[in-house]
């Protein structure tokens, strides 16, 4: 969500908001960043490769198919 837009609220006869109205491409952002953390959170507890490992395998790899 990088541009800021511009909400309508449905509210009752006492002036309680209680939905929101957005577009729905804002709307489709949020349920992949909510899928997106839920992902992150399934995985917190997975063992990491630190980067330069994964870096020199990935060279080594390209280095024995001679793609790069």
């Amino acid at each position: 969500m990088t541009q800021q837009t511009k909400r309508k609220f449905v509210v009752t006869e006492k002036g309680r908001k209680t939905a929101i109205l957005l577009p729905l491409k804002e709307y489709l952002e949020l349920l992949e960043d909510l899928e997106d953390l839920a992902i992150i959170a399934e995985r917190k507890d997975e063992p990491t490769i630190p980067f330069e490992v994964v870096k020199r395998r990935l060279e080594n790899k390209w280095q024995r198919t001679g793609s790069k």
